[in-house]
């Protein structure tokens, strides 16, 4: 469905844009690839790798809408990543993370409607469930947002729909490189945060498969999440380092003990399909009846039991020591 199709990547120059970028140049023929990100520095390193004819590199803000809206004259097809990440740092400086996760989201949804792009999806976070910190609430409100646009279209033929997941194995600024970074300074120990904390795993093909998938599954205002294991964090230093020994430094500002990716209070809106999980909207879109019981690829899917929750704690899928060690080697590729 990408051939000879223009797509577009806020925050394109991140883990996610480069291996997404790579996926579609070996799988597809693109009319043009945008990427739209504010660090000139990141756009020219990606250069030197990715320099197709096809390739298309615009220095620009999600938080300045005139410049989205000039982007996006032609694109079919969105996916926005860009967003303020970092837990701690959206703690400590609340109003830029809401000026681009919030404000931001709004003005892609803007510049998508107006330029009658077909579809876009926005990348989400496991943190957005149930929000404790700053980053995870801003991206909730972002969700809703994305949710929310499909009833502000126009009679524009434009779509939303959200892909959320969680930690990707070996991405910038994740616990992976963190690891490695102290093993190479020479460290005598790991710092766990908790000894009980778990998370969600996920490789970055796997995340951009998934999104791939989701464009074509798509009907509009779903949030789609994928069934992936969990990992300790125990079990995760000892795949990397086994023979350093661990210490408990405690929880940061805004962590979770445990990650959430279907809130128990959204079990009445979630549908199980046989490798994802489906969340509908909670809202009534004009001219629609909120069926999502089959996609648009024809899958069909079952509600969940009243009460359910898919949560990293208690997951039915955990990762051994061995398993980490070929995920990581998986990151690699």
């Amino acid at each position: 469905m990408f051939n000879n199709k223009t797509i577009l990547i806020t925050g394109g120059t991140g883990s996610f844009g480069k291996k997404y970028v790579k996926v579609l140049l070996e799988r597809y023929s693109p009319k043009k690839i945008i990427i739209y990100s504010r660090d000139e520095l990141k756009q020219f390193e990606m250069q030197q790798d990715f320099n197709d004819d096809c390739m298309r590199y615009f220095i620009g803000d999600v938080r300045d809408l005139e410049r989205l809206e000039q982007t996006m004259k032609g694109v079919d097809f969105v996916i926005h990543a860009a967003a303020l990440k970092q837990v701690p740092a959206a703690e400590y400086n609340p109003m830029e993370c809401i000026k681009t996760n919030i404000h931001g989201a709004e003005n892609v949804t803007k510049a998508a409607i107006n330029n009658n792009v077909e579809k876009v999806i926005a990348l989400s976070t496991d943190k957005a469930a149930s929000p404790i910190n700053l980053y995870g609430a801003t991206k909730l409100a972002s969700d809703k947002l994305f949710v929310a646009a499909n009833n502000m279209t126009g009679g524009h033929p434009t779509k939303f729909s959200v892909v959320r997941y969680g930690n990707v194995v070996g991405s910038r600024g994740s616990v992976v490189p963190f690891f490695k970074k102290l093993i190479k300074e020479g460290s005598n120990h790991l710092p766990i945060t908790h000894e009980d904390m778990t998370r969600f795993w996920i490789t970055l093909q796997q995340g951009v498969d998934f999104v791939l998938t989701n464009f074509e599954r798509m009907h509009g205002g779903e949030i789609f999440v994928p069934k992936i294991p969990s990992v300790r964090i125990t079990d995760l230093a000892k795949s990397i380092a086994p023979e350093l020994p661990q210490k408990v430094v405690g929880i940061r500002p805004g962590e979770k003990l445990h990650e959430v990716m279907c809130p128990r209070d959204d079990s009445h809106l979630t549908i199980e399909f046989e490798d994802h999980y489906v969340l509908r909207p909670s809202i009534l879109f004009q001219g629609g009846n909120n069926d999502f019981m089959t996609n648009a690829l024809g899958d069909k899917g079952q509600p969940v039991d009243m009460g359910f929750e898919y949560n990293s704690g208690t997951n039915e899928h955990f990762l051994t020591v061995n398993e980490l060690k070929e995920y990581d080697k998986l990151a690699e590729l």
